[in-house]
């Protein structure tokens, strides 16, 4: 039985509108759907979750109609929140923009889960056999990178650490960043996001550096690259590059969440690193060809869908 995870980061309310192609400046487009879904780091949630490990929510919530929403649809998941809504303001949103190529744009804009001190993550402790993640969103708003900063360098050797940058990561300042990545014991990122960290170059010499330079402590490090799958470099150096798998994509919102919640359920029920690497781009190559952010399938799902792939899992 594995332990916790312990999501420290920003749950948003997601506003979704379908359409054929973004519209040019100054032009209007109509929507062919529009969908009002819980969003932000509630999709990495829901993809542990779903893949059978306990998810509890450390970071801070609104009050008003978006909080009360996102607490709801942290209920229908299981997923416990440990910290009082915030007595000043609403949790934020995000208008997600899907187009026909199941690309997405996004505008959004801050709200509760901006803001986060020590004392607000009081109620918030960890346990052995427990799994603490954290994003880059919530490192990159003045008003809560401080505090969780100083909260992740205060946990346990023992605990481990998983950091995911995500896209604005040059939006943190780069102290935060060096502290947070020296703490890190597995950091899963994208390509972009692993170059702008240690420099361009080819991913077996990108994840080297990132290790050597930026992540001592840490077990390993999985770079991700959307539909062509992932790669994996470990502390010892060994490392492997794990094909995606083909599948129609109908909307790519939340497959690196997916990917990553996927990814550090495996692990903590024990599963090798480059075994988990491929579950998790399973667990992807699923959610991208449903509607939906949070389109995260099951353990079961996965395994089925594994045992039905063809062709060979590396590349």
């Amino acid at each position: 039985m594995s332990g916790r995870l312990v999501h420290i980061g920003s749950a948003v309310v997601d506003y979704v509108y379908r359409i054929d192609a973004l519209p040019a400046p100054g032009m209007e487009k109509t929507a062919s759907s529009f969908a009002q879904v819980a969003g932000g780091g509630f999709n990495m949630m829901v993809a542990a979750a779903r893949t059978d490990m306990k998810v509890v929510f450390g970071g801070q919530l609104g009050r008003g109609p978006n909080g009360d929403f996102l607490r709801a649809a942290f209920a229908a998941e299981g997923i416990e929140t440990l910290t009082p809504p915030s007595p000043v303001m609403d949790s934020g949103n995000c208008v997600a923009m899907i187009s026909s190529d199941a690309e997405r744009t996004f505008v959004s804009w801050p709200g509760a889960e901006s803001i986060l001190s020590l004392a607000m993550m009081a109620p918030v402790s960890v346990a052995p056999g427990d799994w603490v993640f954290t994003s880059g969103y919530t490192l990159s708003y003045p008003k809560s990178r401080d505090a969780l900063t100083d909260w992740i360098e205060a946990l346990p050797s023992e605990i481990p650490f998983v950091f995911d940058p995500t896209p604005i990561v040059s939006d943190i300042p780069r102290p935060i960043l060096s502290r947070v990545l020296a703490r890190t014991t597995w950091l899963s990122c994208n390509t972009a996001e692993a170059a702008e960290i240690a420099g361009p170059g080819d991913v077996e010499a990108v994840a080297a550096r990132l290790l050597a330079d930026h992540c001592p402590k840490a077990a390993g490090v999985i770079i991700r690259a959307g539909a062509k799958g992932c790669h994996v470099r470990l502390a010892d150096g060994t490392a492997q590059t794990f094909a995606g798998f083909e599948v129609e994509a109908v909307d790519t919102n939340g497959a690196g969440d997916t990917h990553i919640g996927a990814f550090v359920s495996a692990l903590a029920r024990g599963v090798p690193p480059f075994e988990a690497a491929r579950y998790a781009n399973a667990a992807a190559a699923i959610s991208v060809t449903r509607h939906g952010g949070s389109s995260a399938p099951t353990d079961h799902e996965i395994q089925t869908f594994l045992s039905h792939a063809d062709g060979p899992s590396t590349g």
